[in-house]
């Protein structure tokens, strides 16, 4: 039987790379939002929500109606507007229920002693295996860590949405070297979509153009296969291992991580303002 085919738009932020997603079942006129970003401008330490309304106006002059706001995982390099959109556009918000180990973790490097670290921020914590629809779409989550505990992907219709996990062919898979990010695990959540059918079609999160090419985001399951610089097939464990710890130790962390995170394990909302009307983030000295 074959799957059913979402209209799938995508949306660049150029300054972090990131791809976000409007996925439309067109027959009913409903849709899902899949990591919407909020601007971050980090040398005037202010945010907007302009790529995220752009997002917006697209969902409301198709007249389409948000049943979900996704995030694929809780962002390291943006922080996420899901709470704009949700506001702007209504659905509920979700994201995979090992949310609250992440937010375990980040509650002590920031020392945020009120963070509730059970992922009660979002609408709804997504187990593996779990079903939801889009419209008439049935949509299936896939648990894909290994770049963080809480990485999930969503299979809706034939297009999947893997986050950061694995990146275009020529760019390879994500980072492992985060708090509670592990090489083998990912490995083995790229083999468990990797298994799925050739023709599903996958989405990325990211891409940095490399070697000068153009922006890319979508590419196929057989595609992956074939051509993935770092999981193709024949590729063994412990030769993935070797390479991402290698690689990993090379990388300097995101630009916007550290004010990133502690906005995202809040689910995207600022911090409270303080007495004088104003919200203040944390940089923590000497951690990383």
């Amino acid at each position: 039987m074959t799957a059913p085919q979402p209209n799938v738009t995508a949306f660049l932020e150029p300054v972090t790379s990131t791809l976000s997603y409007v996925v439309a079942d067109v027959s009913t006129g409903r849709c899902a939002v899949i990591d919407p970003v909020l601007d971050y401008d980090a040398a005037w330490g202010r945010t907007a929500t302009t790529s995220a309304d752009a997002l917006v106006d697209f969902v409301n002059d198709n007249g389409w109606t948000v049943d979900w706001v996704l995030d694929t995982h809780v962002h390291a390099d943006h922080m996420t507007a899901m709470p704009h959109v949700q506001a702007r556009l209504g659905g509920r918000t979700g994201i995979g229920e090992k949310v609250a180990v992440v937010q375990e973790t980040f509650k002590g490097v920031y020392n945020l002693p009120d963070l509730a670290a059970d992922g009660s921020q979002f609408d709804r914590l997504f187990a593996d295996g779990d079903t939801f629809a889009v419209g008439g779409i049935e949509a299936r989550v896939i648990h894909t860590p290994g770049h963080t505990p809480a990485c999930v992907s969503y299979l809706i219709g034939d297009a999947l949405f893997v986050g950061d996990m694995i990146l275009m062919p020529d760019f390879g898979t994500a980072r492992c070297d985060f708090p509670g990010g592990d090489a083998a695990t990912l490995f083995r959540s790229a083999a468990k979509v990797l298994a799925l059918p050739p023709e599903v079609r996958m989405f990325v999160c990211h891409d940095y153009g490399p070697g000068g090419r153009e922006i890319a985001w979508e590419t196929t399951v057989g595609e992956q296969r074939r051509a993935n610089v770092h999981v193709h097939v024949g590729t063994t464990e412990a030769d993935f291992v070797r390479m991402r710890t290698e690689r990993d130790r090379t990388l300097a962390l995101p630009n916007l991580m550290l004010a990133a995170l502690q906005v995202n394990v809040r689910g995207g909302r600022l911090p409270s303002a303080e007495g004088n009307g104003v919200p203040y983030l944390k940089i923590p000295l000497n951690r990383f």
